[in-house]
């Protein structure tokens, strides 16, 4: 298959057919990323991606049963392209289950209800999101793009045509600082988005980024361990989702667990709660990454 540049995928689509049907990411401002930096965002021509697909279907075509559609927010495709996409995915590989993308809640927001619908018809069946706080100070302060409210009005019309939700949130987005708001507002957030997959990453201070900047600067301090685990603990005490799988198996994170939200709530508290105690050893730095 081709691919332009570093390609980024979910942990739960590592056995994902992946398809690069942009290149880059359209937002690609958000301070603490240097996923997409080096790429100048554009999407790939349709007849590419389609010989693509044709090419993994006689190869593989049996044994793919989810694909991924890359890169950074390829919700951003007009629907028309997506049309293409799902209708060639169907028919390239007979028992595909599911198809994902990482999704910007401006990409939801600029869809109509109707188009989201049809999406979903056509196999767009999940959608990664990451607002990675529910703090609207610290949302401006990474450059999100977009407020808590409109996360919420995102998720409302995913749900509305029948999308399943992974929500992302970034432990030490809101510095020391706004630590406690950061965490607290996140909790919020995930009710309110009600996701059926949550998980929770931590901020690696990449060099040259925007963030890495005002951290030389003295404008951001990323907190220390504990206080990120604390951060884990108050989303997890307070985010009352529906019932959500939960997970930190993100390769950045020092504590990796996994359970249902609110199900496993009091085991998971005492996890990390073992955690801070240094009864659980912590992912060694050397094999965290992003």
């Amino acid at each position: 298959m081709r691919y332009q540049g570093r390609i980024y995928r979910p942990p739960s689509e590592a056995e994902s057919y992946i398809l690069q049907a942009t290149i880059g990411c359209s937002w690609n401002k958000c301070t603490y990323c240097d996923m997409y930096r080096d790429k100048e965002f554009a999407v790939r021509p349709l007849e590419e991606s389609l010989a693509d697909i044709n090419a993994a279907g006689r190869a593989t075509g049996r044994s793919v049963q989810k694909v991924f559609v890359a890169d950074g927010d390829a919700l951003v495709l007009e629907v028309e392209h997506w049309r293409e996409l799902l209708t060639a995915c169907k028919k390239a590989f007979p028992n595909l289950r599911r198809v994902s993308c990482y999704a910007m809640a401006s990409n939801v927001l600029q869809k109509t209800p109707a188009e989201l619908a049809e999406l979903r018809e056509l196999g767009l069946e999940l959608l990664y999101i990451g607002p990675e706080s529910g703090d609207d100070p610290t949302l401006k302060r990474i450059a999100k793009g977009s407020t808590f409210e409109e996360h919420v009005t995102a998720a409302q019309r995913a749900h509305a045509a029948g999308m399943k939700l992974s929500v992302i949130f970034l432990l030490g987005a809101g510095g020391v600082e706004r630590s406690a708001e950061h965490a607290r507002a996140s909790a919020e957030l995930l009710t309110a988005m009600d996701p059926r997959f949550a998980s929770a990453l931590t901020l690696t201070v990449v060099p040259g980024t925007p963030i890495a900047r005002a951290e030389e600067k003295g404008l951001f301090t990323l907190p220390d361990i504990p206080t990120t685990l604390r951060e884990l603990h108050t989303i997890v005490a307070h985010a009352a989702p529906t019932d959500a799988i939960f997970r930190t198996n993100h390769a950045s994170n020092r504590l990796p667990i996994a359970g249902r939200l609110p199900r496993d709530r009091d085991d998971i508290l005492a996890a990390i709660d073992a955690a801070l105690a240094g009864d659980v050893p912590l992912r060694p730095e050397w094999l965290r990454g992003l």
